[in-house]
Formats: structure tokens, C-alpha cells, sequence
């Protein structure tokens, strides 16, 4: 078992590592579902990644290849997309690009367990992110495939995540009002930004996922990149949020304003609204 070391991470860490996506346009490689893909790809741009969304069986490995990070949703899965998933999981593991993975609606259904079980055998994700009903049917499944030990068998989000986190050893994040991001190495992150109206428009968490995506691209520690592309996007959907409601305006308006923040937050309101804990 890793032993937990001191967690560091600075305010300014995080907006270099936003100002590097913004001016590195890293591509995102992203096997993702059909009602999110859309505004997952806006994300991206926005923030300054760029998306690829490719499933073909026929290209998918060639995608990976060029890609500098790969993204898996499994939130409207079918046998085809299960398959593509699976091979372009291998084709990133063996190129060495990292890999994260948001398993939508884990422990609904016995064929979403399956293949979260499928690609766990497949390779480690280098991130999972879940709320926490998601994290803990992840875990189980990881439990299923691998023999975790029994620390695994936590009842709670979090202890399901630190395990979770210690069989792939990787980074894991549970969203949720609190935003908690964990690694193998017993580093602890929480962020209390965000908005509730964030859970009013479709997609949002995909989209995190696949910005966290972005952030792992150009920064190898994978808790530090998750960590600064979860700061980003809470902020931004908090600043949109209130600025729809100075509108007298609703989500419609804000998830526009969602994307004009992802694109022009400045470092000074980033700064200002950060509410970062570590250890």
C-alpha cells in the first residue's frame, strides 16, 4: 500500500496549467455518448483543447495515435462503441498517453458493470470520474476483475475512491458538492466551487471528463491536472451561473456563459473565487 505523502499544489500551479491548455490546444481523442458529445467537443474548444470524436473500429486505434490523451463515457453504450472503447483503451496504454474514464451510470444496469469490468481488464485508467454512486459500482467492479484487497469494501464514496485509486494506481475524482480528487499516493484535493444549477444542463460532468482530458495532456501528474481542470470548470459554471441570474435569465443563458468563461476567465476572478483544500 502507498504511503500518503504531503499534498502540494499552489493557486498559481492551477492557472499555469490553464493557461498551457489555452495555449497548447491539445487533442482530445474522445469515445463518448451521443447525447453529450456535442457540448463535450464546445468544452474543449473553448478551454482551448482541441476534440477528436472517433469510434470506428477501422480508425479508432490510428485516432489514439495521434491523439494526446483518450477519453471513455460509458453513458449510452452498445456492443459496437463497447469494442471500440476497448481497443483504443489498449492503443493508449501502449503508446503511454493517459487515459480517463467517466463510467455514466455505473451499478444501473448489469451490462454497464460488465463493461466497466472490460475495460478495467483492459488497462488502468489514468482518472475516474464519478459522482459518488458511480465511484463506489466502480470500485466493486475493479474489486470483480482484480481482487482488490479488502480496504476496497469501504461503504462510502470516499473510501471506495482511495481504493479504486490504489488498484489502478491512478487519480480518482468524486463530484459531487464537494469536489474531492485522490491518487494512489494519498494525496487529497477538495474543491467547494461549482453551482447547483450545473446539474440542470445535460452533459456538464461528461464534459469535465473530457476537459480533465485536455488538462492530463499537458500536465503529467495526472491529480495536479484533474485537480486544476476540476477548478476551472466549477469556477466558470459558478461566474455563468450568476451572471444569468444578474440577467434575470436561466440555464439556457448560462450554459452559453458557461463556455464564454471556460474561454475567458480571468486569473484575477480564478484567484478570488478558488476554494482549495489539501491533505
Amino acid at each position: 500500500m502507498a504511503l500518503s505523502i504531503e499534498s502540494r499544489l499552489t493557486p498559481d500551479e492551477l492557472w499555469s496549467d490553464i493557461q498551457a491548455v489555452r495555449h497548447g490546444s491539445p487533442l482530445v481523442h474522445s469515445i463518448t455518448n451521443w447525447v453529450v458529445m456535442n457540448l463535450n467537443a464546445n468544452v474543449l474548444l473553448a478551454a482551448g483543447a482541441s476534440p477528436v470524436m472517433a469510434h470506428a473500429h477501422e480508425e479508432v486505434q490510428d485516432m489514439v495515435g495521434i491523439a494526446q490523451a483518450l477519453v471513455l463515457n460509458i453513458g449510452t453504450l452498445e456492443p459496437y462503441w463497447v469494442k471500440s472503447m476497448t481497443l483504443a483503451m489498449v492503443a493508449a496504454k501502449a503508446r503511454g498517453i493517459p487515459v480517463v474514464l467517466d463510467p455514466v451510470g455505473a451499478g444501473a444496469t448489469p451490462y454497464r458493470n460488465q463493461t466497466l469490468e472490460a475495460l478495467l481488464a483492459a488497462g488502468h485508467p489514468t482518472v475516474i470520474r464519478g459522482n459518488g454512486s458511480e465511484i463506489m459500482s466502480t470500485a466493486n467492479a475493479a474489486i470483480k476483475t482484480r481482487g482488490v484487497d479488502s480496504s476496497a469494501n469501504a461503504n462510502d464514496a470516499l473510501g471506495a475512491a482511495q481504493a479504486l485509486a490504489m488498484r489502478t494506481q491512478g487519480t480518482v475524482s468524486v463530484s459531487g458538492e464537494t469536489d474531492h480528487i485522490l491518487d494512489a499516493q494519498g494525496r487529497v484535493a477538495r474543491l467547494n466551487n461549482g453551482h447547483v444549477w450545473m446539474t440542470r444542463i445535460t452533459g456538464v460532468g461528461c464534459s469535465l471528463t473530457a476537459l480533465i482530458g485536455a488538462f492530463c495532456a499537458i500536465q503529467p501528474d495526472a491529480w495536479r491536472a484533474t485537480t486544476a481542470a476540476m477548478a476551472l470548470m466549477s469556477i466558470a459554471g459558478e461566474r455563468a451561473a450568476e451572471q444569468a441570474q444578474a440577467q434575470g435569465k436561466g440555464v439556457g443563458t448560462m450554459a452559453a456563459l458557461l463556455l464564454d468563461n471556460l474561454q475567458g476567465l480571468p486569473q484575477s476572478e480564478f484567484m478570488s473565487r478558488l476554494q482549495l483544500d489539501l491533505g
